[in-house]
């Protein structure tokens, strides 16, 4: 079962909480960053090299001396304030409609080592090793992981009870999604919620922050060799998690556009395509069951985007046309957690089958799209002329996830995408 603790957040005033919270670190570039910064936005603790002119490299030591001297001025000004007591935190972000209600927590470390916090994809070490350094130096985790774990009632219900009280927090951010904040902090509570996790919660899933995660243990197993006194309770051992039950979260699209056509032309491409896909055009012909008569590639008008409609249909955008590839019986394996998956199918078929593509962590003739920013963003992309073709595929489930994590396998790259992000600033936690 996972290990948890309650904690005495570093907040700010209620006050001030839109001045503050921030979208996390690594949402934004730089000069995003700098343009979007107010005088208290906690992106000056996150990202001190907007405080440079120019911005600075954010990986120099000025900008590491930057972010502790931004933390301790937020502090000494009372922009941030530390709670009295350990507690725990119910935060809720609505999008669409949809409400997600999560538990704010601090998680073990022994738990990532170990494997019951389970993770689904790679990390790189340049980028561990920079959240490394900014939790070594601050002593705090700044900004919270995203964490999955199987329902259980009863701590529904006990979210449902704090949920139903006066918020702490609550806000609209600058992308329309709902922030509300509660504090949990009845002692009879607070135990009863350490006692589930601890005694019927068997797992952790990373949803989202695989680098922060990793940089958080590899600072636990640091401190702990630098204290011949370790119990393994100590501050520096936990580290800070927003934790959703399952069935509340949704994953989007996470979508490809690609340079060119490896020396194909779009007719050439489209045929290669038909060995192992159904592609259908889907131009303004074929609305109400309508036909069209063009020899592929289709040059007709297309008014409107196309959504993949199911697992192994995929959309995909070629000179500006949209088109309907259903991947054919035998392509894929439905038995194989990772073989199942649209980005492998794409992957196999497609990007390295026929477009030569083969590492898409290093390839400079793919970039990725979170479907955040919709198909017309895809589209934008090939009619700029930035890129030849684009490709949007259905979304993975969370039960496809879990199933992966579970068996201990890796996803392919840019395969999950959660919206909304977790907004940074509105709970820290210091490691002492």
């Amino acid at each position: 079962m996972v290990r948890v603790k309650p904690f005495a957040a570093v907040r700010p005033p209620r006050s001030i909480v839109t001045e503050v919270a921030a979208p996390p670190y690594d949402v934004l570039n730089s000069a995003e960053a700098k343009a979007m910064a107010g005088e208290k936005s906690l992106l000056h603790i996150t990202k001190p090299e907007i405080d440079f002119n120019p911005i600075a490299d954010e990986h120099s030591q000025p900008v590491y001396d930057k972010a502790v001297e931004n933390f301790k001025v937020w502090k000494d000004k009372g922009w941030l304030v530390q709670d009295e007591k350990e507690k725990y935190y119910v935060y809720a972000q609505t999008m669409d409609g949809r409400t997600q209600y999560g538990i704010v927590l601090c998680a073990h470390t022994d738990d990532y080592a170990s494997g019951i916090i389970k993770k689904h994809e790679l990390t790189r070490k340049d980028k561990e090793d920079d959240r490394m350094i900014h939790v070594r130096i601050q002593n705090a985790n700044i900004e919270p992981v995203f964490f999955a774990f199987k329902d259980n009632k009863e701590l529904n219900d006990i979210v449902a009870k704090a949920a139903a009280g006066e918020p702490e927090y609550k806000f609209t951010d600058e992308n329309g999604f709902g922030h509300t904040f509660w504090v949990i902090d009845d002692d009879k509570t607070i135990a009863r919620i350490t006692e589930i996790f601890t005694t019927q919660i068997p797992a952790f899933y990373v949803a989202d922050g695989h680098h922060r995660t990793a940089a958080a243990a590899r600072v636990g197993a640091e401190k702990k060799a630098q204290n011949p006194a370790h119990t393994g309770n100590e501050e520096y051992n936990f580290f800070m998690a927003v934790c959703f039950p399952q069935s509340q979260l949704k994953i989007i699209d996470y979508n490809r556009v690609v340079k060119d056509l490896n020396g194909l032309s779009a007719k050439e491409f489209i045929e290669a395509l038909k060995e192992n896909f159904v592609v259908e055009c889907k131009c303004d012909c074929t609305k109400d069951g309508g036909t069209c008569n063009c020899e592929p590639p289709c040059h007709c008008k297309c008014s409107e985007a196309y959504h993949p409609a199911a697992l192994h249909n995929f959309a995909m955008y070629l000179e500006g046309v949209w088109y309907s590839l259903t991947a054919k019986p035998g392509t894929y394996d439905d038995s194989d957690p990772i073989g199942v998956l649209d980005v492998t199918v794409l992957s196999n078929l497609v990007l390295d089958k026929i477009l030569d593509i083969k590492d898409l962590r290093t390839d400079k003739r793919i970039d990725f799209v979170g479907g955040i920013r919709g198909l017309g963003e895809l589209s934008r992309r090939v009619d700029s002329g930035e890129m030849k073709v684009a490709f949007a595929l259905y979304p993975v489930s969370m039960e496809q996830l879990m199933n992966i994590a579970d068996s201990g396998n890796i996803m392919p790259p840019k395969t999950t995408w959660f919206e909304p992000k977790l907004r940074s600033g509105l709970a820290i936690h210091l490691l002492k």
